[in-house]
């Protein structure tokens, strides 16, 4: 790997939790019949032992906890798994470990059985990057890793949330991040039109960001394809254009599958 190339993750050294990565999946899980029915292995096992073989805990991030029901998850929800880990500041040559840790969660999920996706909540802790230490020209350090989705295309509608909850932050950035999701400066999400859209309530505690959610704004367009690697890429990409124009704080990101888009 160059010294040019975005890599995501902690200072080196560092250990302190400065933020939340909070991440809920939603959708229908056909459970593998090769699964041992007898095991004891649930997500927060699973979940911890995926990411130190990947070498990511205590990297990337520290364990904090997993499951599959969720208290705080609205009623009638489709909530499949939900994994919470603890990450300290993010250098500045680097954005946050979103891509990743929704690998990590992609994996876990995938060892219970076949995941039909339908959304992915997921806090992004923005106040963990520094803008005033990244150079002028490195802003956002996500679009260096934008080039893995160019080889292939399997365009998916899709509706993105970034809110805020109690904090106004949002509102306040909407425009400038409406602008440059509509630069050619990635292929990834393809921004089409601001909308107005209420996703359900996050399985998550409001001490762990302003929530509950309020200020907020959807934009309605094509994910280049359906996946949580997708999805991550976006979270961090979101995560630093929000931090360059001024919210750097807590925010909840909701991707959904646009009405009527086929399943992949």
């Amino acid at each position: 790997m160059s010294g040019d190339e975005a890599r995501p993750g902690l200072a080196q050294g560092s250990r302190g939790i400065a933020g939340t990565l909070f991440a809920a999946l939603y959708g229908e899980l056909t459970p593998r019949p090769d699964r041992a029915p007898d095991t004891d292995r649930d997500p927060y096992i699973q979940f911890h032992d995926r990411a130190r073989s990947m070498g990511w805990l205590d990297s990337l991030w520290g364990m904090n906890d997993a499951g599959r029901e969720h208290p705080l998850a609205a009623p009638g929800s489709s909530l499949v798994t939900w994994f919470q880990v603890g990450v300290g500041a993010v250098p500045g040559d680097r954005p946050l470990p979103v891509q990743p840790f929704l690998r990590c969660a992609g994996d876990v999920t995938a060892r219970l059985g076949a995941l039909e996706l339908r959304a992915a909540q997921v806090l992004l802790p923005a106040h963990c990057l520094d803008v005033s230490a990244r150079p002028q020209h490195g802003r956002m350090p996500s679009l260096s890793n934008a080039a893995w989705f160019a080889d292939v295309a399997s365009p998916t509608p899709v509706e993105v949330t970034v809110d805020s909850g109690q904090d106004p932050a949002v509102p306040g950035a909407a425009q400038g991040i409406h602008q440059w999701l509509g630069k050619p400066v990635q292929h990834v999400f393809r921004c089409e039109s601001v909308t107005e859209l209420a996703p359900p309530p996050p399985p998550l505690p409001d001490t762990l960001w302003a929530g509950p959610p309020r200020h907020r704004v959807t934009f309605r367009g094509t994910l280049s394809e359906w996946s949580l690697d997708a999805i991550g890429w976006l979270g961090s990409f979101l995560a630093d254009l929000a931090a360059r124009e001024g919210a750097g704080v807590p925010l909840l990101l909701t991707v959904s599958r646009a009405a009527g888009s086929a399943a992949s």
